[in-house]
């Protein structure tokens, strides 16, 4: 007794200590992922992994023109397109089932070994926490997965059909207006504000990007109606990646491919039957065109772009797409011996400087998922003011 009064009387904190732990503030965070809200989770790291797609999807894209060129030797650009789309299909939903299969395999084999009956519930899933969920469709989602294959391939027949009106040139400025468009739609509708350092890179890329075909400009009233398309192909290039990053939020990158490029192949049929008299092509060289497009340019191309979507801004992702002029002048240079003067070099180094301004600014990152409501307890004050 003597001894716990002198513990006491030099130590008193060690007899006064609670026999719980205090409870955790509501602002502390919590010990577990499962205490985690889904929106809280971190995603990938926009500064490597989502560039890194957008660079390989770019180099992917700027191919595009030269399997266009090998296709339309045998096909028209109808047919082009939709055999783009429907190979791109049947590859996107094959691999999108062999998927599903192999997840539903592992998920039997180890409740098999395992004899774990909780890896078989619905409610486990092998996806990442970075994934989005993979929910019923909606009939909300199933018109916006509708309207973005749509605009996509609405851009791609608009631009095709300015390529035959219209000077080439002509056809890549008013085409390369896209980021345009879509920082000043997410301004128009969603509210989003722009610092100085991301306009001054938007304004260099576009700049930059325009100068590459100046030297080829034609200024005529010949060509108005392609000129029209053109900047048309660049306003529903602008809207498909605005409705493509909400569409991200909710589902992964192969199920938004697959409604793409099925949407695409069934707009695509009608009018190749109509106007065009080659739906096949007819040699090697036209199956090879036709499969590069499909595997290369939208598969991979687009599957990366789409993904990218879900780290990066849609605006972001419209000023890395201006490497596209800069790769295929690249390519042309190296494949065709095409002449490449000081001024093309300097337009590459200002649409280079502009992504960098553009990527290191406060918009480089898209706006995560809106959390959910946190309720709000009434105190003791607030209930007399009733």
């Amino acid at each position: 007794m003597q001894k716990s009064l002198s513990l006491s009387y030099r130590f008193p904190s060690l007899l006064s200590l609670p026999q719980t732990l205090p409870p955790s503030p509501p602002h502390s965070k919590p010990d577990t992922l499962e205490a985690t809200p889904p929106h809280a989770i971190p995603r990938y790291n926009s500064g490597t992994l989502a560039l890194a797609s957008m660079v390989t999807a770019v180099c992917a894209l700027s191919l595009a023109a030269i399997f266009i060129r090998l296709s339309e030797q045998e096909l028209g650009p109808f047919a082009t397109v939709f055999n783009r789309f429907w190979i791109a299909f049947i590859v996107a939903a094959g691999g999108q089932s062999l998927l599903r299969l192999i997840q539903f395999l592992r998920r039997s084999l180890h409740q098999f070994f395992l004899f774990n009956p909780t890896l078989s519930s619905p409610s486990n899933t092998l996806d990442r926490p970075n994934s989005p969920p993979q929910t019923l469709y909606t009939r909300s989602d199933i018109i916006l997965l509708i309207l973005s294959g749509s605009l996509f391939w609405a851009c791609i027949i608009l631009w095709a059909i300015s390529l035959l009106t219209t000077g080439v040139a002509n056809s890549t400025i008013l085409h390369n207006l896209t980021p345009i468009f879509t920082a000043l739609g997410a301004w128009l509708l969603f509210n989003e504000q722009f610092d100085r350092r991301f306009l001054m890179g938007l304004a260099l890329t576009v700049i930059g990007a325009i100068g590459l075909g100046l030297g080829d400009l034609e200024l005529s009233s010949a060509g108005l109606q392609g000129d029209i398309a053109a900047l048309l192909s660049a306003i529903l290039s602008a809207a498909n990646l605005m409705t493509i990053e909400r569409l991200r939020h909710r589902y992964s990158t192969p199920t938004i491919i697959t409604w793409s490029c099925a949407v695409g192949a069934i707009l695509s049929l009608p009018l190749v039957l109509l106007w065009e008299d080659c739906l096949w092509p007819q040699s090697w060289s036209g199956w090879f065109a036709v499969i590069g497009l499909a595997l290369v340019c939208q598969i991979l191309g687009q599957g990366l772009q789409t993904f990218s979507l879900k780290s990066l801004s849609p605006s972001m992702v419209g000023v890395i797409l201006l490497l596209d002029p800069v790769l295929a002048a690249l390519v042309a240079w190296a494949i065709f011996a095409e002449r490449l003067s000081l001024f093309n070099w300097l337009a590459f180094a200002m649409i280079l400087m502009g992504i960098y301004l553009a990527k290191s600014s406060r918009q480089g990152t898209a706006a995560p998922p809106l959390a959910p409501p946190v309720p709000i307890t009434p105190t003791t004050a607030d209930l007399g003011t009733l």
